[in-house]
């Protein structure tokens, strides 16, 4: 929602993950024989290398034992198979140099993304004494978390607070919501505001929705939603779904943006709904399925409603249920219907018409709906 500030970090980052493609192997061509069994169709050559037993008397494909003079593979003499080297298919290319890392090796930081918290508490305590900023934040995150210590968020607040004033994003974007909040620190407006501009002035993702946040918040209706507009974009680029969302919002409902941005509302849409926000996952489904932003798709339109529903949105439960009574994007389910209905009206939100539907099933169907409802429950 646009108008509710976040003090809560966004969706972390998207790990990539690296796709190694083997090669299909190559299929064996064997020429055509003089004998009498040219109407046979021809198979591939058992060979010592594809798993398979050699028939008895058949040839090894030992290349010794070709006749004189005749060379396997120039139509002469018989094919002695297919290696297991040939069948992986054309050689690949080298591999690129590898880049000569000039920087210096963060061995704290490094036995931090293994695991080894207390090797990396240790390597990096005697840097933070000595003010390194980054070895500030570290400690800071280990003692925010409890990662291998017992947690303790008001010395980490502390380590925040001298990596923020030395200019670190991260601890600069956390600083700012302890100050926000105002628990383990004194409470300072004004700082924090300082320090998510300047985090998010440096490229924090994070912190680039927090602050547009702050500033839909100070400027309520579409002036507070421009001004937030581009570090929305910035952050919605960096991949944090919350921005993804927003943005959608303001670029459909907002005049005056520039139609090649506006084009983009649907995609940012789908981009935080594939990231699991639920709400995202809602609102496409409707736009899909009303046309909105784009064309109608009811059928995908479906699929992101049931996919909503099934992580527990009561909304779109309630609205499942419609598609369901209506065959929209589906086929017509009323015990289903019935099913979803149950699920939303038992969260408290109330339908007359879908409790008018439900009336009307007979008891078998009613019976099957409070059943499959509550296996849903219990899953």
């Amino acid at each position: 929602m646009l108008n509710r500030p976040s003090s809560r970090l966004s969706r972390g980052l998207s790990l990539v993950a690296l796709a190694v493609a083997l090669a299909l192997p190559a299929h064996a061509q064997e020429q055509p024989s003089d004998g009498g069994d040219a109407g046979v169709e021809k198979r591939g050559r058992i060979t010592p290398f594809n798993g398979a037993a050699m028939p008895e008397g058949a040839e090894t494909g030992d290349k010794s034992n070709a006749a004189p003079g005749k060379k396997p593979g120039d139509g002469t003499a018989p094919s002695g198979g297919v290696g297991v080297f040939d069948r992986m298919g054309a050689e690949l290319p080298a591999l690129p140099a590898e880049k000569p890392f000039a920087g210096k090796v963060d061995e704290a930081y490094g036995a931090f993304q293994r695991g080894y918290y207390l090797t990396a508490m240790d390597l990096a305590l005697p840097r933070a004494q000595l003010g390194d900023p980054a070895a500030q934040t570290l400690i800071a995150e280990i003692l925010q978390q409890g990662l291998g210590v017992v947690r303790n968020p008001q010395q980490a607040a502390f380590w925040y607070g001298q990596a923020a004033e030395k200019g670190d994003p991260a601890a600069m974007f956390k600083y700012a919501l302890i100050l926000m909040e105002g628990r383990y620190a004194k409470r300072d407006r004004k700082k924090s505001d300082d320090l998510m501009k300047k985090s998010a002035d440096l490229g924090n993702g994070s912190a680039q929705f927090n602050y547009g946040q702050t500033l839909v918040a100070d400027n309520p209706g579409p002036k507070g939603l421009k001004l937030a507009m581009p570090y929305y974009e910035k952050s919605a680029e960096q991949g944090i779904a919350d921005a993804q969302y927003a943005l959608s919002q303001i670029l459909v409902n907002v005049d005056g943006i520039e139609e090649s941005k506006r084009a983009r509302a649907r995609e940012w849409l789908i981009r935080a709904a594939r990231a699991g926000f639920d709400t995202a996952q809602l609102d496409i489904a409707i736009w899909m399925i009303e046309g909105i932003a784009g064309d109608r798709n009811l059928e995908d339109g479906f699929g992101w409603m049931r996919r909503a529903a099934e992580g527990g949105n009561v909304v779109a439960q309630n609205r499942l249920s419609h598609l369901y009574v209506n065959a929209i994007g589906t086929r017509p389910n009323p015990v289903e219907a019935a099913k979803w209905y149950v699920l939303s009206r038992r969260a408290g939100l109330k339908d007359d018409a879908l409790e008018d539907f439900y009336l009307g099933l007979n008891e078998e169907q009613q019976k099957q709906a409070l059943s499959a409802a509550n296996k849903y429950r219990r899953s």
